[in-house]
């Protein structure tokens, strides 16, 4: 009966258990662990590279804010989507941010733990050798001595001392114990990946220091154009949060000549792709003026500040004259290209706000090398100016550019303006060859001049540059040190002449069996030699006295 009350109150006493709950320190606690650890700091790198493709795929404002433009128009709603989720500027979103900030957090929360832990192992001792080294991944065996139990022991000393000279010799720390050395190498390894993640670490902060204290700024430069180096010049400017920008480097550049080369011989696929992009720029600054050629991932430095060839196209230079045969535009216009169409063909607007009367625009797409295709349509064939050809639609009206509302200058808004007709009341089709020129229905005329070719530039200031070279350098070497340098543990016991090598890795090494057969033909083959010397020795020292015996025997 009691035994039967007793097992109700242990069963009572096992259901009455529940598992504590964490609550929200504990999960606090469990999420910092988590978020800490080296697989989480992976994926995040991970994250953080997927996140950086869009910026590859799509215009960004930062680089390009006129294709931003264009595809947005393109695309309609889709496009604007993509704007509301901050596509087209990628790398300052609030989720490329995001992620970007976990990455630093976890990689300070699981590198400064390992350093501390790294720091005590390479202070501490090898570990002493196991019981059963025959367990170990690599193991040899193999007699050393034979003789007496005194002569034993000393023997298997010395193998000691040199199985302890050898490791020493091939970068081993060792520590000497009563029957075996210990041994242990390849701290450089873990350093390495400390270093790796570091230097990672480093070039991230170097990253976000940069865009804080330098700046980013777009320009598009035409042929025979001069850039001079203040804040209004640009056409776009992105300063650092701390940047100031009355403090910009006082510079001038100017785009003397652009040529660009495309492949016309190739078949296929590689035809008319492009080769070469050279741009001769003068820089002036201090007083002193430098020759240079600006290429593509080939910068230019000025003043402190970097200049990135980042894009390229055709201006066509457009004289429009108004009804009283006035010239009210005359000059270079910029044209964008497709980026889609191997063969540039480009768009642009013309805008004539100070003509007699209504105010006057033009729509226009420019084909660097114009042919039919098997549709009887327009199209370019090759991205070289080979046959020139530029067609414009017109319009009169109010091009709101008094209303003081911004808009791009590659884009008319034609809601309140009327598109030109010809005699028959049809819209009017400009279709214009090199030097051709085409009347107007008021009276005015548009005239194709001829073609100057431009280029985008990135300026960019980062003080940062020479840390962020370094951080580069350090990523390498320990990516270096961390893939080709193995962890591996030795251990080499001698007891009454009977020798035992054996070798651990520490993470992947094929090597570990090798290095064990290698060091115990080594210690085999010293301690043969050591064995014969000592013998000889012995011999030697044996031949002595026998001699001195005779000699003094004779002198008696």
């Amino acid at each position: 009966m009691a035994k039967k009350t007793a097992d109700k109150k242990a069963g009572s006493s096992k259901a009455a258990v529940t598992q504590p709950q964490l609550g929200f320190i504990g999960m606090c606690r469990w999420a910092w662990r988590q978020l800490t650890t080296m697989r989480v700091a992976l994926i995040l790198l991970l994250v953080l590279a997927m996140a950086a493709i869009p910026g590859s795929l799509l215009p960004q404002r930062i680089q390009d804010p006129g294709r931003v433009n264009t595809f947005l128009e393109s695309n309609g709603a889709w496009g604007q989507f993509l704007d509301t989720i901050q596509m087209f500027d990628v790398y300052s979103s609030i989720w490329f941010s995001s992620v970007y900030l976990l990455l630093m957090v976890s990689l300070i929360g699981c590198v400064i733990p390992r350093s501390a832990q790294h720091w005590k192992a390479m202070r501490s001792a090898p570990p002493k050798a196991p019981k059963r080294l025959g367990r170990m991944p690599g193991y040899e065996t193999f007699t050393s001595a034979s003789g007496s139990s005194e002569s034993r022991e000393a023997a298997d000393q010395n193998f000691l001392d040199t199985a302890q000279a050898r490791l020493k010799k091939l970068g081993y720390r060792t520590v000497r114990n009563t029957d075996h050395v210990a041994a242990e190498r390849g701290y450089l390894r873990e350093t390495g990946n400390l270093v790796f993640h570091i230097a990672l670490l480093v070039a991230t902060l170097t990253m976000a220091i940069g865009s804080l204290f330098g700046y980013e700024g777009q320009r598009i430069l035409v042929e025979g154009d001069t850039f001079t180096n203040s804040l209004v010049a640009y056409d776009s400017f992105d300063p650092g949060t701390y940047y100031d920008a009355d403090n910009l480097p006082d510079f001038r550049l100017k785009l003397d000549d652009f040529d660009a080369t495309f492949d016309d011989q190739a078949p296929g696929s590689q035809f008319g792709q492009p080769r070469t992009f050279d741009a001769e720029v003068t820089t002036t600054a201090d007083g002193t003026s430098e020759k240079h050629t600006l290429r593509v991932n080939e910068p230019v430095r000025v003043g402190g500040a970097g200049v990135y060839l980042t894009g390229n196209g055709y201006a066509p230079e457009v004289t429009v004259k108004d009804a009283k045969g006035q010239v009210v535009q005359s000059g270079p216009q910029v044209f964008i290209p497709d980026g889609g169409d191997p063969g540039y063909t480009s768009e642009g607007v013309i805008k004539v706000p100070d003509s007699a009367g209504a105010q006057m625009g033009f729509v226009g797409v420019f084909l660097p090398t114009a042919t039919q295709n098997e549709n009887g349509e327009l199209v370019s064939s090759f991205a070289g100016p080979r046959n020139p050809y530029l067609v414009m639609s017109g319009y009169t009206g109010d091009l709101g550019l008094d209303d003081g509302t911004p808009q791009s200058v590659y884009t008319i808004d034609a809601e309140n303006m009327t598109e030109m007709t010809d005699s028959s009341g049809n819209p009017l089709l400009i279709q214009l060859t090199e030097g051709e020129t085409q009347q107007l229905p008021d009276g005015g005329s548009v005239t194709f001049d001829g073609i100057k070719r431009y280029i985008a530039v990135d300026i960019s200031q980062d003080p940062t540059q020479g840390l962020m070279l370094a951080s580069a350098i350090a990523v390498l070497l320990g990516l270096g040190l961390s893939l080709f340098i193995p962890r591996r543990r030795m251990w080499v016991r001698i007891k009454d002449g009977q020798a035992e090598v054996a070798a651990l890795a520490r993470g992947e090494d094929p090597m570990v069996e090798r290095a064990t057969k290698d060091l115990a033909k080594n210690l085999t083959e010293e301690w043969a030699n050591d064995s014969e010397g000592r013998a000889a020795g012995h011999r030697i020292a044996g031949d002595r006295a026998a001699g001195d015996r005779a000699a003094g025997e004779t002198n008696d």
